[in-house]
C-alpha cells in the first residue's frame, strides 16, 4: 500500500545526515531538531503554535484534555472512521456521540451533527478522511451558534487546504480550536517510528497543552497540570524534518496519481471514484492519503482476494462502523440514523497510494479490477 523502502532510497542523503547529527548531539529528547521540526511545521501550515508528542492518538487525547472537558460531556464526531478517534472521547470518560457521514465525501455529515447535539454537547471532532478536508465553514458556523469546541483530526491529511466560502485558503488543522496529526509512518508526512502533533491558534491553550505533554511540568519538578509523558523524540523529528520540505511535492505525486486511478476507472457503472479532483487549479485540496473506490453490485471481498492473489495490496478502511464496535455500543443509536456508513463498510476498497507509483504499476492494478469486474 505504500512504499518507504522506495521513499527513502531518494531522500536517504538528506535524511542520513539529519539522523546522525542527533546521534552525534545525543539530544534524544526535546533536542534543538525537535524545535527545529516544530518551528518549520508552524510556518508550513499557517499556525501560531505546534506542540509536538508521541503520536497521533496522543495528540487528540492531550487537545481534548487541553480544552478542558469534564467526564459526561458529549463529543460529536463521525462513525466512519479508524477507532482512535473515539478511543481517546472514552478514555477521558468523555461520551462519544457517533454520526453518519456524507456519502460523496465519507466526512461527517453536518445535518447529523445538527441533529446530535444536546445541552451536554461540548466539542465536534471532524476527521479529515483519507486526505479530503471536512465541510468546516459550516461545522465551524454551527459550532460558534452552540458555544462548542471544534478539534480537528488532522492524521490523515496534513497538507491539505481548505477553501473557504470567501475564497480563502486556510491548511487542514489549522481552522478549528485546536487539531491533532499523526506521523505513523505510512503518513503523507511520516517519521521512521511513532509521532504526532497538536496545532492551535489559542495562546493559552499552547501554554496548557505543552505542559500537558511533558508531565505537567512548566519547571521541572513544578507539576502545574495533569499531564501525561507523550514527546516527539529528536530522531523522528530530524526525518519529519528532513521530509517536511518534499510534503507538497509527495502530495501533489499521490493527487496525479488519483487522477490517473479516476481516468482508469471513469464512467463505469459498478465503480464510484473519489471526490477531491473537480478543483483544477488546486493541487492541496484532497491529497490522497487513501485513494478510495466506492463499489456497487460488487463482491467486495472476492476482489480483495483477487488482488491479493495478484500480489496487489489493498485495504479496506473501516470494515466495521464504529457503533457496531463492542467497545463503543449503545442503546441511544439506532441503525436507521448510520445509512451511509453501513453501507461504506460494504463497499469500499482502497488501492495502492503512494509517492512511488508510477504509471506501469497503475494500469496494472486497475486492469486487474477492471478484469475482475467486467468478468463477474
Amino acid at each position: 500500500m505504500v512504499d518507504l523502502q522506495g521513499q527513502y532510497a531518494k531522500i536517504k542523503d538528506i535524511v542520513d545526515p539529519s539522523i546522525e547529527e542527533v546521534m552525534n548531539s545525543a539530544a534524544f529528547i526535546n533536542g534543538p531538531k525537535v524545535h527545529q521540526f516544530q518551528k518549520n511545521l508552524e510556518d508550513y501550515l499557517g499556525v501560531k503554535h505546534v506542540i509536538p508528542c508521541a503520536n497521533g492518538t496522543d495528540a487528540l487525547q492531550i487537545a481534548m484534555m487541553g480544552l478542558g472537558l469534564k467526564p459526561g460531556d458529549e463529543v460529536i464526531t463521525a462513525d466512519f472512521t479508524f477507532a482512535a478517534t473515539v478511543e481517546v472521547i472514552a478514555l477521558l470518560q468523555l461520551t462519544p456521540v457517533l454520526v453518519d457521514v456524507d456519502p460523496v465525501t465519507f466526512n461527517i455529515d453536518v445535518e447529523a451533527i445538527k441533529k446530535a447535539i444536546t445541552p451536554k454537547t461540548k466539542a465536534i471532532v471532524p476527521v479529515h478522511l483519507y486526505g479530503l478536508p471536512a465541510d468546516m465553514d459550516e461545522i465551524m458556523a454551527l459550532a460558534k451558534e452552540h458555544n462548542l469546541y471544534v478539534i480537528e483530526d488532522n492524521a490523515q491529511a496534513i497538507g491539505a487546504s481548505y477553501t473557504h466560502k470567501d475564497g480563502s485558503k486556510t491548511k487542514a488543522g489549522a481552522i478549528g480550536d485546536v487539531a491533532s496529526t499523526s506521523f505513523f509512518p505510512s503518513k503523507n508526512l511520516g517519521c521512521y517510528g511513532d509521532g504526532g502533533a497538536i496545532f492551535t491558534n489559542d495562546d493559552d491553550l499552547a501554554h496548557t497543552i505543552r505542559g500537558i505533554v511533558n508531565h505537567g511540568m512548566y519547571k521541572r519538578y513544578h507539576h502545574d497540570v495533569v499531564g501525561v509523558n507523550s514527546r516527539l523524540d529528536s530522531i523522528q523529528a530530524a526525518v519529519l524534518d528532513a521530509k517536511l520540505p518534499l510534503l507538497d511535492k509527495y502530495n501533489t505525486a499521490r493527487r496525479n496519481a488519483a487522477k490517473k486511478y479516476n481516468e482508469a476507472f471513469k464512467n463505469h457503472p459498478n465503480i464510484i471514484t473519489p471526490t477531491g479532483l473537480e478543483d483544477k487549479d488546486s493541487d492541496d485540496y484532497h491529497v490522497f492519503h487513501q485513494y478510495t473506490l466506492n463499489l456497487k453490485n460488487v463482491d467486495r471481498d472476492a476482489l480483495v482476494a483477487h488482488l491479493q492473489e495478484k500480489n496487489i495490496p489493498c485495504g479496506v478502511y473501516y470494515p466495521i462502523p464504529l457503533h457496531k464496535q463492542k467497545a463503543y455500543t449503545d442503546e441511544r443509536y439506532n441503525e436507521a440514523d448510520f445509512k451511509v456508513t453501513n453501507d461504506l463498510v460494504q463497499s469500499v476498497i482502497s488501492l495502492p497510494m503512494h509517492t512511488e507509483l508510477d504509471d506501469d504499476q497503475i494500469e496494472f492494478i486497475t486492469s486487474t479490477v477492471l478484469n475482475f469486474i467486467n468478468n463477474k
